[in-house]
């Protein structure tokens, strides 16, 4: 701040000089007390409250937290920096740091150390807080201090002490009602209860509040992530939600009592019948619950209307900004700082094994209609734990779009000069649908893939082609879809497997032309067939031979521009390795059923892929 001038003399510096000499002889323990003996004194200007809390928190950082005073000053200091109140217990062992909604409770020792950070909400008993321990007992006061906002703002609640207690009131038996639900009994689709749960449990994998994190659902993970072992519930991969309650603009009906009954009656649909919202079981409050994403979720506007259609709720869509679905993918991408560079750019390049890269083009013209816009959602806003179930089944199902569509949408560049092997364009049907064209190995042919998701577990697809002989894959596509999730890896499938048809059918028609001696037998061809598909790698075929050019009239022809500005291929890409045993003959195979439908699994290959029937990518 400038300082005003007397006779040319700036006054900031003479009264900085003028502490300087009268402080000179003094402790820093000593200046630091008179520092907060000022702050503690009223102040007619509030508004110099902060500059005197950045003062004394310059002050605290400059000095070593050796002693039970240093802590307790250090306490004090993030308490007012976070607007919680604080305070000593009588024998001056405990601090505790308060809010109208929880209070923390940290035991010290002696020496400035800490024994314990416990953490209680209302009307609860106090648990120990392993995360906040941690960070005290290392003396990163700023992490904990951020922890601790964090966990402030999840209960940033207005009204009164009495509307913020009942406002709690409701979330403790919405968080009951919910864990009521994840535990109804209901089929096993998946043999791995955990993965399972997660995707097909009616309300995802339920981890109870507990360290000051509020209660969470897991409702979707992707095959990549189940495959590099990171779908357990402490690992922050996959979708989740955290269950909070926060402020409305309007006033709602929030229930004061658990809404299902003892023991629960189950609807058609598997789910609980609920009680009524009435002056007994519930209270009119300016508040609401919501579903925190984590992490943020892209949808498209259709999606973000049939949420607003299940809870009558406004979600705000003003405040949404509303891009092309692919544009949205690229920004919630680990590597959206690239985003700008992408700006008005179609093509995605994929680099797959063998030195292979396939070229997708999400045409901006098609992708940027109203209809198929879409926006990042942070947080959902509803009214009854009835609205969850529907909830959640909307995010896995955009969550399993969204997990599509991001496998071909990167920020790869190849270098200049190379020409992908495959040029595909991807093209939206509906919001829940999108075809690939793509050239077929027989000149002039072109083949389309359309993939149809009904919703997160219903996934279909079919390959469209003049070619009758090629239309005998589409379940075998559809499984090789739902196992890995991704598009590169199942056009690589699909090229593979339409390779060796074409070989298979060269090598008949030389065998009937007299050339038996030089072409292999139909059993050899056979053989050939399925050792490929044993080999954890696609079989060396020419590209020109099996990748003709597209034809322009049906795919852009920005799928073949290429970057001039563009960046060395990376050797390194995450795939799949899955593959399919030779067939047993009728006469030696076993009939006895397995005691154990999932055998054990082949080397770095996820257990719940290792079928009887294996796929080979």
């Amino acid at each position: 701040m400038e300082g005003k001038t007397s006779g040319g003399v700036d006054t900031n510096k003479t009264k900085l000089s003028q502490l300087r000499s009268k402080y000179a002889e003094k402790p820093w323990n000593e200046t630091l007390q008179l520092v907060r003996r000022c702050m503690d004194k009223s102040k007619t200007d509030s508004r110099s409250s902060p500059l005197y809390l950045r003062c004394l928190g310059r002050i605290h950082e400059a000095l070593n937290v050796s002693s039970l005073t240093a802590m307790v000053s250090r306490l004090e200091m993030i308490a007012k920096q976070r607007g919680l109140g604080s305070h000593r217990s009588p024998t001056e062992t405990t601090y505790y740091l308060t809010s109208d909604m929880f209070y923390l409770e940290v035991l010290l020792l002696p020496g400035g150390g800490v024994e314990d950070v416990k953490v209680a909400h209302h009307g609860e008993a106090p648990v120990s807080w392993e995360a906040l321990l941690t960070l005290l007992r290392s003396k990163r006061f700023e992490d904990f201090s951020m922890k601790l906002d964090c966990f402030s703002s999840l209960y940033n609640i207005r009204g009164d002490n009495e509307t913020k207690i009942k406002i709690y009131t409701a979330l403790q038996h919405l968080e009951k009602d919910l864990v009521k639900i994840s535990q109804l009994p209901r089929p096993l689709i998946d043999h791995d209860l955990h993965v399972d749960t997660i995707l097909n449990g009616r309300i995802g994998k339920v981890t109870l509040r507990r360290e000051g994190n509020p209660l969470s659902i897991k409702y979707y993970i992707s095959p990549y992530d189940q495959l590099t072992g990171n779908a357990d519930a402490e690992c922050n991969s996959g979708q989740a939600a955290l269950v909070t309650a926060g402020a409305s603009d309007s006033t709602h009906r929030l229930q004061m009592t658990c809404l299902i009954q003892r023991p629960p009656i189950i609807n058609t649909d598997g789910l609980p019948v609920f009680s009524p919202l009435d002056s007994v079981t519930s209270e009119i409050l300016p508040a609401c619950f919501f579903l925190r994403l984590q992490p943020p979720l892209p949808m498209f506007s259709s999606f973000i209307r049939k949420m607003h259609q299940i809870t009558e709720m406004t979600m705000y869509e003003t405040d949404l900004q509303w891009l092309p679905f692919p544009w949205l993918l690229a920004t919630s991408l680990e590597e959206s700082s690239c985003f700008d560079s992408l700006a008005g750019e179609d093509a995605h390049f994929f680099p797959l094994p063998d030195n292979q890269m396939h070229s997708y083009v999400l045409a901006g013209d098609v992708w940027g209609i109203a209809a198929l816009k879409g926006a990042l959602v942070h947080n959902i806003p509803f009214t009854h734990p009835a609205h969850v179930p529907m909830l959640l089944e909307l995010l896995r199902h955009q969550a399993a779009i969204n997990t599509l569509l991001s496998s071909i949408v990167t920020h790869h560049r190849p270098c200049q000069g190379s020409e992908p092997d495959l040029h595909c364009e991807v093209l939206p049907e509906s919001e829940s649908s999108f075809s690939v064209s793509f050239p077929l190995p027989d000149p002039g042919c072109l083949g389309v893939l359309l993939v149809n998701l009904k919703d997160s577990r219903q996934i279909t697809s079919r390959l469209f082609t003049l070619c009758s002989k090629y239309s005998s894959i589409d379940e075998y596509i559809t499984r090789v879809l739902k196992r890995c999730m991704s598009i590169p890896l199942v056009m690589r499938a699909i090229c593979r497997r339409l390779a060796q048809s074409s070989y298979l059918d060269v090598a008949a028609s030389t065998s009937a032309a007299g050339n038996s001696e030089h072409a292999p037998t139909p059993a050899a061809c056979l053989y050939m067939a399925d050792s490929e598909a044993d080999a954890p790698c696609a079989p060396s075929v020419d590209s020109e031979a099996v990748h003709t050019s597209p034809p322009s009239a049906m795919i852009s022809q920005s799928a073949s521009v290429l970057d001039s500005t563009c960046m060395p291929a990376s050797p390194v890409c995450s795939y799949f390795v899955m593959s399919v045993p030779a067939a047993q003959s009728a006469a030696g195979a076993n009939t006895e059923s397995l005691a154990n439908p999932y055998p054990g699994t082949h080397v770095g290959v996820l257990q719940s892929w290792s079928a009887s029937n294996p796929l080979g990518i």
